[in-house]
């Protein structure tokens, strides 16, 4: 039943929430640009086309969200719901960077064409995530809650908190400075000189010190200011052109798309998870729906990359946001794409004077992954963590440094292809062991086995016997926990009948 709530559109604690989601998506749009340039993008996509475009999926999305923070205020009769971050998923912008982008680029030699075929995977992409909304409660009701956050502790504590503290100790006068800052402000509850937000004091104090010490370059400025200047926000037909080359002579592309779609479909679900272990519960189902049609709204005005509900909305339901901070996100980036200050922004703030924002937002996620769980379930949250260490070393360096992978262990590329996928089942076989429920232990298993045998696990694509080792390996286990079931059951069935017996024994 709806009550009426005086839910405020904006309160003090959106500040730093705003910081920390602006930054995160900034960092995002940063990396667009400069890897788009780099490939040999012109200026005129990259900054008239992309960035804009990317923006429409964020302000939509974001907007959306806090809508549905009103209505959940409204029906619970509460004020301290917080709007689900969002924004452009990290993963996977990578994976349709290098995975869709640059293939296409290179196959077809034409920046405008390659293009056209990466915002027609991304709108495909979206569409596939709108449809398969249509079942995202009943597999988040499927898969234990401590194996879904587990996997995205995984993730938090490898690319967001750990990257990230990388980033922060590269300059240490600044980064370390910053991080105790947010420590302080956000952790110790204590306030920041004349009220200033944590965040805000954080990046300010960061950056002044980088010019100040000669870490930030002027020159930067002048070549991010060069870049200013009024882009438009207009629709475009490009996903609908791009469609015939990738159902065409790039079709190969679609076992890159589906798979990485499928990714994006659970992190969602996981992020929103995580939120109803710190209290607000909404409608996976309805989340995924947005998150595609954000996408697809955003790849009809030139942008290619899938979004997401992120993990840093835990981070600011912490700092006690409300739905303020996801409204100033939309419009902020409204106006900074259709003004090039994307690029002004990125040259201005160092790195190392943000990252520790997304450092804390991080370690929050890991913290949230084992409080929202019973103590006997911390081993099923621990495992699901550990494969995105092998998926971060694979990520980072296998490329480069393929022997000095192998030479580690032979096991880190294979754990770390569809770490996503592993994490969840093994952390959910990790579960149903300990609540000895072996015969959905082994449904999981076999699920396994499956995802193995398609490539979306253990494989480096999609492809029939993908992983015939792991499939093998997933159906064994699969027939052991059968075994586990059957030994169980009839062990409760002697204890039952011994507890019966000495009953008529005593009577």
């Amino acid at each position: 039943m709806n009550q009426t709530v005086n839910y405020p559109w904006y309160k003090k604690e959106d500040t730093d929430a705003f910081f920390a989601l602006f930054q995160n998506n900034l960092a995002n749009f940063v990396i667009i640009a400069v890897t788009m340039l780099g490939m040999g993008f012109p200026a005129s996509i990259v900054f008239g086309k992309v960035i804009p475009g990317a923006a429409v999926a964020v302000m939509v999305g974001n907007l959306y969200y806090a809508y549905m923070a009103k209505r959940l205020a409204q029906k619970e009769g509460r004020t301290d719901v917080t709007a689900l971050s969002y924004g452009i998923s990290t993963p996977v912008m990578f994976v349709f960077l290098f995975g869709v982008l640059a293939p296409a680029n290179a196959l077809t030699g034409d920046p405008e064409l390659a293009w056209k075929i990466a915002v027609a995977a991304a709108f495909l992409s979206g569409l596939v995530e709108a449809l398969v909304s249509v079942t995202g409660n009943w597999v988040r009701n499927q898969i234990p809650r401590a194996a879904m956050l587990g996997a995205l502790a995984g993730v938090a504590i490898t690319f967001i908190a750990g990257e990230m503290l990388f980033n922060t100790f590269s300059i240490p006068v600044v980064g370390l400075v910053s991080l105790i800052i947010i420590i302080v402000g956000v952790v110790g509850k204590m306030a920041m000189p004349f009220k200033i937000p944590t965040s805000l004091f954080a990046v300010l104090i960061g950056t002044i010190l980088a010019f100040s010490l000669g870490y930030q370059s002027p020159e930067k400025i002048s070549e991010g200011l060069a870049n200013v200047g009024f882009y438009p926000i207009l629709p475009t037909l490009a996903a609908f052109d791009g469609m015939s080359y990738l159902f065409g002579a790039l079709i190969g592309l679609l076992a890159v798309i589906i798979p990485i779609t499928l990714y994006n479909a659970i992190e969602t679900m996981n992020n929103v998870d995580a939120m109803a272990a710190a209290g607000d519960s909404y409608d996976v189902r309805e989340c995924q729906a947005v998150d595609g049609v954000g996408t697809m709204l955003g790849a009809l005005f030139g942008g290619l990359f899938p979004t997401t509900v992120y993990i840093a909305t835990v981070g600011s339901k912490q700092m006690g946001a409300g739905r303020g901070y996801s409204i100033l996100n939309a419009i902020v980036f409204g106006l900074a794409a259709m003004t090039g200050l994307i690029a002004a922004f990125s040259a201005i703030i160092p790195l190392a004077a943000v990252a520790p924002i997304l450092v804390f937002v991080g370690m929050s996620m890991v913290t949230t992954a084992f409080s929202a769980n019973e103590t006997k379930y911390f081993p099923a949250v621990g495992i699901a963590m550990l494969p995105y260490f092998a998926n971060y070393v694979m990520t980072r360096f296998n490329k480069s440094a393929g022997e000095v992978v192998e030479g580690i262990s032979a096991g880190i590329v294979p754990l770390g292809q569809g770490a996503m996928f592993t994490a969840i089942i093994l952390g959910a076989i990790t579960v149903c062991i300990i609540d000895k429920k072996f015969g959905k232990a082994s449904i999981f298993s076999l699920v396994g086995a499956f995802l193995s045998f398609v490539g979306f696990m253990h494989a480096p694509k999609l492809a029939f016997n993908a992983a015939p080792d792991f499939s093998v390996a997933y159906l064994l286990t699969s027939i052991f926990l059968v075994y586990c079931a059957y030994q169980h059951a009839n062990s409760t069935v002697k204890g039952a009948d011994t507890v019966a017996v000495g009953q008529r024994v005593a009577s």
